[in-house]
């Protein structure tokens, strides 16, 4: 290739930043979860500006915080119902936590001192808030926040994923700013099943490897914020080497003041603990160990000692990591009553926004709110059991009133013991209302058809008596029933309409029983209206 030829460094440049630009979309267009897929990144990505000026205001957050555990305790208790004793550790440990990263912000020298990091592991059955109560936390604090389930991670990374790529889903829920994701709060769920299991050979990827790849996040590490299976990363950090000379910059983030919270619910560990205490009773402290035991396993959980840990399968190094070891109760049935009732974050608060959609308003009733509690707590599964109970209570409803013309419901016992027949003596009541509202669907699909094609459809009487009969009897909506028997019309129509100029057409019942002979009769005497 001769100079002539040779594309000049402004060119280069210049196609190196169409490719950057092109990896950035790229890049906002898709990106990985902490499961390990690509996914579809946000719509309408916010600008650099929006960016900047939020990490700027959580920074200051942070540079600012003083908050007291009291007032981390009474936030909580907005949302979370019980775990009394899991909200006061919570708050105490964040409160330290996050008062060590101000002073450290204010005081660079501190950084160099030796810092042992507070996390915590949360014990507890599932639905009892585990997840909820660290969510609260981050949002109340507006530090980034992420989670993933321990299950996700294996030891190399090829099998599942890298531990260290959930440091980079944090560094991603940050907006890509380092400074700010540094001080974020990393939580991983189902800790439990990675418990190393004995085996008869083979190598255990998913146990003990893991557990001494997150010990080292948990500690401090720096970790690369462009993973070897992640190919943008790779092609960006090569762009990068070509822009400063062949020079790799370093690109790492530091563990040091991420917060880690793991939890699981440790279903065999409380037989670990029982077995333990048991073989103490035999001995000296008899009454020592048999005082406050009791036969709920949260009480068992509660005296879970590190030996227990190990024996469980946990790393020595790895529990001794997680200092901080806070038990969550299970949930009763006057428990599920309350959150039910008071918690900010209600599901019946979701369920009453989402009839209010289809302008239904929901009323319930004391009676209905303990039923739907009894048999929550017989699911099993915290407060998820509610919305179990009161998806089965409600699908039918939702299914069949937005299309009649009730616009009010009582959630009484009576409903929760039978919904399906409530429902039908609902829909029987407003039998007469109803032919109302079907009728006004014909008109509304006429309103329609006229919007989209500038074609007037006139429904005479008899029409609209025979579309109403129709969809009762079939119990399809008018909607479809229209759409079904006029779908050539549209065609038709406009062929009329371009012979003769009309533009307005009467639908009698003969039309709707024999539409394409209808259209076909009407077409021929348009030909010949226009010759």
């Amino acid at each position: 290739m001769t100079d002539k030829e040779k594309p000049s460094d402004d060119s280069v440049d210049d196609l190196q930043k169409q490719f950057m630009d092109l990896l950035n979309k790229t890049q906002a267009a898709f990106v990985r979860d902490s499961s390990g897929f690509m996914r579809p990144g946000p719509a309408e990505p916010p600008s650099a500006e929006e960016d900047d000026d939020g990490a700027r205001e959580t920074l200051r957050k942070i540079k600012d915080f003083n908050l007291k555990p009291r007032e981390v305790r009474d936030y909580l208790d907005r949302f979370v119902v019980k775990q009394e004793e899991a909200k006061k550790v919570l708050a105490v440990t964040v409160c330290d936590h996050y008062n060590h990263v101000r002073r450290c912000i204010e005081q660079p020298d501190r950084m160099e001192k030796e810092y042992a990091k507070p996390n915590i592991i949360l014990l507890g059955p599932t639905g009892v808030g585990k997840t909820y109560l660290m969510r609260c936390i981050a949002r109340l604090i507006g530090v980034p926040f992420v989670k993933a389930d321990a299950t996700k991670f294996s030891e190399t990374g090829y099998v599942g994923n890298d531990v260290e790529d959930i440091v980079r889903d944090l560094v991603r829920a940050a907006g890509g700013n380092t400074q700010l994701a540094q001080y974020g709060i990393i939580y991983i769920d189902e800790i439990d099943k990675i418990a190393a299991q004995s085996t008869s050979g083979g190598r255990d990827v998913s146990g003990r490897g893991v557990q001494i790849n997150l010990l080292k996040l948990m500690e401090e590490t720096e970790v690369n914020l462009h993973s070897q299976t992640d190919l943008i990363g790779q092609m960006q950090a090569i762009m990068e080497m070509q822009r400063t000379g062949g020079k790799p910059q370093k690109r790492t983030i530091n563990t040091r003041h991420m917060l880690f919270i793991v939890s699981g619910a440790f279903d065999k560990l409380s037989d670990i603990v029982q077995s333990r205490i048991e073989q103490t009773r035999i001995g000296f402290a008899h009454g020592e160990a048999a005082r406050g035991t009791g036969t709920d396993e949260s009480e068992y959980l509660k005296r879970v000692e590190t030996t227990d840990f190990i024996q469980f399968g946990f790393e020595p190094e790895f529990i001794g990591r997680l200092p901080i070891r806070v038990v969550c109760e299970t949930l009763k049935a006057d428990d599920l009553e309350q959150v039910l009732v008071m918690s900010e974050g209600s599901i019946l608060l979701q369920y009453r926004d989402e009839l209010d959609g289809y302008g239904i308003k929901l009323h319930t009733t004391s009676e209905a709110i303990k039923e739907i509690s009894r048999r929550a707590e017989r699911e099993k599964t915290g407060a998820r059991g509610l919305m179990t109970v009161l998806e089965r209570v409600l699908r039918d409803f939702k299914y069949e009133l937005p299309s009649t013309s009730i616009k009010q419901l009582e959630l009484t016992e009576e409903v929760v013991k039978d919904p399906r027949g409530k429902l039908t003596g609902l829909l029987e009541e407003s039998r007469d209302l109803q032919k109302d509202v079907l009728k006004a669907e014909v008109h509304a699909f006429a309103d329609r058809f006229q919007k989209v094609h500038g074609l007037q459809l006139i429904f005479d009487e008899k029409a609209v008596k025979y579309l109403v009969a129709r969809s009762e009897k079939s119990g399809k909506t008018i909607r479809a029933l229209c759409e079904e028997v006029f779908r050539d019309f549209e065609y038709g129509l406009k062929l009329i309409n371009r012979n003769t100029g009309r533009d307005a057409f009467t639908i009698t019942e003969d039309v709707i029983r024999n539409p394409d002979k209808e259209l076909s009769r009407w077409i021929v005497e348009s030909h010949r209206t226009g010759e």
